[in-house]
C-alpha cells in the first residue's frame, strides 16, 4: 500500500488479536467516520481488506452493540477475521514471542479461569491500523520488540525539545532522518498519525487556550505535545499527547510545568494553575 493513509488506532497484542480480531471504540476515532463516511448501524457488518506484509486478508467489520443485553452508551466496533485462519496465523508467525507467551500463559491457567495476563513492560509489542484511500481497505503495520529496542538508542542523549523540533522538520520536508533505519521511522510515522487523529478531533484548537491559530491566513497551526516526554517514556498513545499552539507548547518546554491528570491542569514552578479549556480523550 502507498502513503495515502490515516492512522485510526494502536492496539497492544493481545490473545484476542493473535487469534480471531480486535475491538475499535468509535468514539473518538474521527479518521475512522470520515473515510467510512457514515457509522455502522447496531449489529451491522462489512466486509473489508486488510493489507500486511504486502499481502491482502478478508475480513470484516462488525458492529457489535446489537442486543439489549449489552446495550452500550457508544457503539462499538470489531475487527473480526477467521479464527486460526490466515490473517491470524501471518500475525502469530510476526509476533511469535507474544504468541508463545500467551500460549504458555494459558497453559497455567487455573481451571475454569478466563483471564489473560498482559505482557510484560520490557516486552510489549503493538499493532498499529492505516486506513487508506478506500473505504473497504486497512493496513496493519507491526511494531515489534526489535522495533522499539532501536527508538530507545534514538533517543539516547536527546532533549524532548530537540527530538520533536527534529520530528516536525522531518514533516515538513516528508522525509526522515531515520529513512535508512525503517523500525524507527515506523515509530515515527505512527507519531505522526495519533498526532494528526487528535488535530481533527480538535479542530486544530489548542487545549489548553482554546486558539485557533493561522485561521485568518487559511492556515492551521497546532502542534501535538507528548504529556509524559516521549525521549523517557516511548509512549505515543493519544492518552500521553496532547494539542497545542506554538505559544503553549514552548512555554511547557521552556518551565516543564507539572501536569496533574486528575485535574486536568499544568501547575507551574511559580504557582500559576493552567486548566485544559477543551478535553475529549484524556
Amino acid at each position: 500500500m502507498g502513503e495515502q493513509n490515516e492512522y485510526v488506532y494502536k492496539l497492544e497484542v493481545n490473545w484476542s488479536l493473535l487469534t480471531e480480531g480486535l475491538t475499535l471504540s468509535v468514539e473518538n476515532q474521527v479518521v475512522f467516520g470520515r473515510i467510512m463516511d457514515r457509522y455502522l448501524a447496531k449489529g451491522e457488518n462489512k466486509p473489508i481488506k486488510i493489507y500486511l506484509n504486502g499481502k491482502s486478508y478478508d475480513a470484516k467489520v462488525v458492529n457489535v452493540n446489537y442486543s439489549n443485553k449489552y446495550q452500550r452508551k457508544h457503539d462499538v466496533l470489531q475487527i473480526r477475521y477467521p479464527k486460526n485462519g490466515e490473517l491470524a496465523c501471518e500475525l502469530q508467525r510476526v509476533f511469535f514471542a507474544s504468541y508463545n507467551f500467551f500460549v504458555n500463559a494459558r497453559k497455567m491457567r487455573p481451571e475454569g479461569s478466563r483471564s489473560m495476563p498482559k505482557l510484560p513492560e520490557e516486552a510489549k509489542e503493538y499493532l498499529a491500523i492505516y486506513t487508506t484511500e478506500y473505504d473497504d481497505t486497512y493496513e496493519f503495520e507491526t511494531i515489534e520488540t526489535t522495533d522499539m529496542d532501536d527508538l530507545k538508542q534514538d533517543v539516547v542523549g536527546k532533549s524532548e525539545y530537540a527530538y520533536e523540533l527534529d520530528y516536525i522538520l522531518d514533516m515538513k520536508d516528508g522525509t526522515s532522518t531515520c529513512i535508512e533505519v525503517q523500525r524507527t521511522s515506523k515509530i515515527r510515522k505512527l507519531n505522526r498519525k495519533i498526532g494528526d487523529n487528535l488535530k481533527l478531533l480538535y479542530g486544530y484548537r489548542c487545549q489548553i487556550c482554546g486558539c485557533l491559530i493561522g485561521e485568518e491566513y487559511g492556515s492551521h497551526i497546532a502542534e501535538a505535545h507528548h504529556i509524559e516526554y516521549f525521549v523517557k517514556s516511548l509512549n505515543n498513545d493519544a492518552s500521553n499527547q496532547m494539542i497545542l499552539c506554538p505559544n503553549h507548547h514552548r512555554i511547557i518546554h521552556d518551565t516543564n510545568p507539572v501536569f496533574q491528570r486528575h485535574r486536568l491542569m499544568y501547575v507551574y514552578e511559580n504557582g500559576f494553575e493552567e486548566t485544559l479549556r477543551l478535553n475529549h480523550h484524556l
